[in-house]
């Protein structure tokens, strides 16, 4: 099994390899022994998630540096996708959480109970004219517009290489400055 994922982890960019190549290899290797000791079973279910998620982590890592995540062809750890600690969030977020969803709930409930207990005085809005209709077709004119800025601005930062957020990601403000 350790032959198949060595030939697996040959599929990754050489820069991931060099890089990672060993260490997933050391971590690959516990596994394998690990799920020995359980049995044959367990073995090829282990065997078939691995191959799967080496094959997945090869496609992504290509796809990453086909789309312009990888600063000149290097390997730059800090544009990875994968979650990172220092991007979780803390504990106590599920709890506001809820006590907000509680909360948007509870004002639900009570708008309703308002709404049923006041007559309804408005009468029923009549159908909808050609020319109030024309504000659906001039949003989507804008939204086309939009996006298609995006994508003729997105092109133009995926040619360069160069936006501000790879500018900032490459500084160092520990390093000290050169003097000419």
């Amino acid at each position: 099994m350790l032959a198949l994922y060595r030939a697996l982890l040959r599929l990754y960019p050489a820069a991931y390899r060099c890089e990672y190549g060993d260490e997933m290899t050391d971590v690959l290797r516990e596994v394998q022994s690990e799920n020995q000791k359980k049995g044959a079973l367990a073995l090829l279910f282990s065997g078939m998630r691995e191959t799967g998620g080496l094959l997945y982590g090869a496609v992504r890592e290509h796809f990453m540096g086909i789309t312009g995540s990888y600063d000149n062809g290097m390997f730059s750890s800090g544009r990875r996708l994968a979650m990172r600690s220092e991007f979780r969030f803390p504990k106590a977020t599920v709890g506001l959480m809820m006590v907000i969803l509680a909360a948007v709930m509870f004002t639900i409930e009570k708008a309703r109970a308002i709404s049923v207990s006041i007559p309804h005085a408005n009468p029923a809005v009549g159908p909808i004219h050609p020319t109030q209709a024309m504000i659906v077709q001039a949003l989507l004119a804008t939204l086309l517009w939009a996006l298609t800025a995006g994508a003729i601005g997105w092109g133009i930062l995926h040619l360069l290489h160069r936006s501000g957020v790879h500018q900032l990601s490459e500084m160092n403000p520990s390093a000290t400055p050169k003097h000419r």
